[in-house]
């Protein structure tokens, strides 16, 4: 067999098929995981109709974040088997429990069918993804750097860093193909499932391919030579020499690489269909080609980052990315929707009222229906039509107004009403409001001839390319960071906290601060704060190590 350090520029054989396997496999996973994210808006009236649109909308994000959140618990759990028996079969035993949990994904009833059963199975599948997530990509990760040559493994990893955005780009085709063929209407209806059932025969496919590979010959030398660790999370988190590497992979690296993936890729697709209401299939087909033309960068600067380090790469982007957030999401909203960017300056919407009878517009219970009071009547309202808002302070007991521009409405008093009356109140002021929103400009939705496609699609596009600086990199930083003994479980903890917690989160974090402000552009907040603390954490405390030997 070949050197895994032969200077050759072509690749052995056995190289190759490592590198394709191992990112085929990986594709499939997050093809799987990602696809629930790409129909959150379907899954929301499938799953959590039993509660108001915003908050079963949130609720659909936050089953989304769910499988997130145990990824570092699936980290912990694979990667402390994968550190014992090998990379291998770990990453096989991930794969089956990802495949199977989203094929009954697709054969799950709904709320209307089984009730509050139907979300809280959907939850658990989600549980099993994360679980399955958090093993599969640390041993994906480090079974390539363990077969690369030092002075490549920016470059290996990297096809190992495209495969996350490889399986959102063939869920997205997947999506549209099906959407396209059956209309909007069927498709919403029960067509959604499709995507879901069909992953069964990429699961075999891939099962199939992953079987041929070999153990990697950086464990097995360990392993022969008897230096396996009998205890890596011991190892791993237990000794602070390791642990405070952990942690400064975590908050000088991971954590802002995270939230910038997140909002490139997810936030800017539920920005597009939530906030400038552009329907489904043109959001998704936009995202499409600007994947397309970025996902090369992932490569790029893998490659770069054998020449001049991973560490300056990854903040760079970081740092760029919390500068130009807010400019680059004020051009999409323009280019998206240029209608209601106009109504927006033109006419902007003020809710007037008392502090002191606002609720957020996200109820945990989903019990609020936001009906008892004026200001919640109409920030409800707003919030569901997805109606950016600006807050007066009034005195206390008096009746919320809407201002939209010069206009002035009155809001509803339900104090004294029955449920009757009540609901004809507020009808009757929703569409007043309704009236008055349209004679100020705004639309409906997005109009499709009105968008600017190459412009929305240059924006997306930047956000994809920061996506490739700060992710393109990181695998060959985190493997170079950690010793072989106990590599698989030190680099996916930090990697799926990261992820997981930190850009998992991100989108029903935001839409939260969305609702809870009436501002579109307040979730934008989250990401940029979280981005420059890492810039700052990185440049200070984070090593550089692309020279780093992986072999001890």
């Amino acid at each position: 067999m070949a050197s895994v350090h032969s200077d050759e520029t072509e690749l052995p054989q056995n190289e190759k098929l490592v590198i394709a396997a191992s990112s085929l496999g990986t594709v499939f996973e997050w093809y799987d995981f990602y696809l629930y994210g790409l129909l959150a808006t379907i899954i929301s009236a499938q799953f959590f109709s039993g509660v108001n649109e915003t908050t079963a909308f949130i609720f659909a994000l936050a089953a989304f974040a769910a499988g997130f959140a145990v990824r570092p618990f699936g980290a912990i759990l694979f990667g402390r088997i994968g550190d014992l028996v090998g990379r291998k079969n770990t990453f096989l035993v991930t794969m089956a429990i990802m495949g199977l949990s989203t094929f009954a994904v697709g054969l799950l009833p709904s709320y209307a069918s089984i009730g509050v059963a139907a979300p809280l199975i959907l939850v658990l599948l989600r549980l099993l993804q994360g679980l399955a997530l958090g093993g599969e990509y640390g041993g994906a990760a480090t079974y390539v750097a363990e077969h690369a040559p030092d002075h490549r493994r920016g470059l290996y990893t990297s096809f190992i860093q495209t495969t996350a955005t490889l399986g959102l780009f063939a869920a997205l085709l997947v999506v549209i193909s099906i959407r396209w063929s059956m209309g909007e209407e069927a498709f919403a209806a029960w067509g959604w499932r499709l995507p879901f059932i069909v992953s069964i025969v990429l699961l075999g496919v891939s099962m199939w391919i992953r079987l041929k590979l070999n153990e990697s010959p950086v464990f097995r030398k360990m392993k022969a030579e008897g230096k396996t660790s009998k205890a890596p999370l011991t190892e791993a988190f237990a000794r602070w020499g390791n642990l405070k590497i952990v942690l400064i992979a975590l908050f000088g690296a991971v954590a802002g690489q995270a939230v910038v993936w997140y909002t490139g890729q997810f936030y800017a697709l539920f920005f597009l269909e939530k906030a400038m209401r552009v329907d489904g299939a043109t959001a998704n087909i936009m995202i499409a080609i600007a994947l397309a033309i970025g996902t090369p960068g992932f490569v790029f600067f893998g490659w770069l980052s054998d020449r001049i380090g991973r560490k300056k790469i990854i903040l760079v982007g970081c740092a760029l990315a919390a500068l130009t957030y807010f400019p680059l999401f004020q051009g999409l909203s323009r280019a998206a929707n240029p209608a209601l960017y106009q109504a927006q300056a033109s006419s902007p919407v003020t809710v007037i009222a008392s502090d002191s009878e606002c609720s957020v517009q996200f109820d945990p219970i989903g019990r609020n229906k936001f009906d008892r009071s004026s200001c919640d009547i109409a920030k409800s309202y707003l919030a569901k039509s997805g109606i950016s808002y600006a807050n007066v302070e009034a005195p206390g007991g008096s009746i919320a107004q809407v201002r939209i521009g010069a206009t002035t409405l009155a809001g509803v008093d339900p104090r004294g009403l029955d449920d009757a009356a009540r609901g004809a109140a507020i009808r009757a002021f929703q569409d007043r409001t309704k009236v008055a929103l349209a004679a100020a400009g705004y639309p409906d939705k997005a109009d499709p001839a009105a968008i600017n496609k190459p412009l929305a699609i240059l924006i997306l596009t930047i956000l994809v390319l920061y996506v490739t600086m700060v992710y393109g990199p990181i695998a060959a930083l985190l493997v170079e960071l950690f010793p072989t003994r106990i590599r698989y479980t030190s680099m996916s903890l930090p990697y799926h906290i990261g992820n997981g917690w930190f850009g998992g989160f991100l989108p029903t974090t935001a839409f939260a601060m969305v609702a809870a402000t009436g501002d579109i552009y307040y979730g934008l907040w989250y990401p940029i704060v979280v981005a420059a603390l890492t810039v700052v954490i990185g440049l200070l405390l984070l090593p550089e190590t692309f020279r780093n030997k992986i072999e001890d």
